[in-house]
């Protein structure tokens, strides 16, 4: 899959913004103690990916009510849906001047009869070969994500069948529907009941 900038500037890419925050105090600290460990920006971008995906716990697998959706609070509460993981990687690469983008699916239940978005992060390193979609949802049993940038691994593998989605777009800020969502819940059972459903 081919995929496309919404912005044909790069710098949009690199931009803070409401939710991708990266000018924060809370998001600075976890850049300058992510580089301090990994000053080589590969490096980095895996580090703070791992760090997103394992120290940031998905709210629904850990039972956590609160909704975050601006990086700065998710990285502070340690806690968040995929969207807000992916919003607080973005932060981190784009506070370290590495393109990030938002990026997402539409996946199904087990029996394809139920849908929703899935979000994603890609990335754009110097020397790479091209934007690289990664998936810092967090692992659990049947879900195996990794950093790379040779071959995808997300935690999910789209199933046309199931009338399943990998959307090509690249933003420069989260999808309106998705941030409309976070912004408008509640807690995570709101959220739930009112997550999109396509893009």
């Amino acid at each position: 899959m081919e995929l496309v900038q919404q912005n044909p500037d790069i710098d949009a890419y690199l931009a803070a913004g409401e939710a991708v925050d990266h000018e924060h105090p809370v998001v600075r600290a976890a850049v300058r103690d992510l580089s301090g460990r990994h000053p080589d920006a590969y490096a980095y971008a895996a580090a703070a990916y791992t760090h997103v995906r394992d120290t940031v716990p998905h709210s629904m697998d850990a039972g956590d009510l609160r909704v975050t959706w601006r990086a700065s609070d998710v990285l502070e509460h340690r806690t968040g849906i995929c969207y807000a993981k992916s919003i607080a990687y973005a932060a981190l690469l784009r506070a370290r001047g590495i393109p990030a983008a938002l990026c997402y699916q539409r996946l199904a239940d087990d029996d394809g009869a139920n849908h929703v978005i899935h979000g994603l992060v890609a990335l754009l390193l110097p020397g790479g070969r091209g934007w690289a979609r990664q998936d810092v949802r967090g692992n659990k049993i049947g879900v195996d994500a990794r950093f790379s940038l040779a071959e995808e691994r997300l935690a999910w593998t789209v199933r046309p069948e199931f009338n399943e989605v990998d959307y090509p777009v690249l933003y420069t800020e989260p999808h309106p529907a998705v941030l409309d969502a976070l912004r408008a819940a509640p807690d995570r059972p709101a959220l739930w009941r009112t997550l999109p459903t396509e893009l």
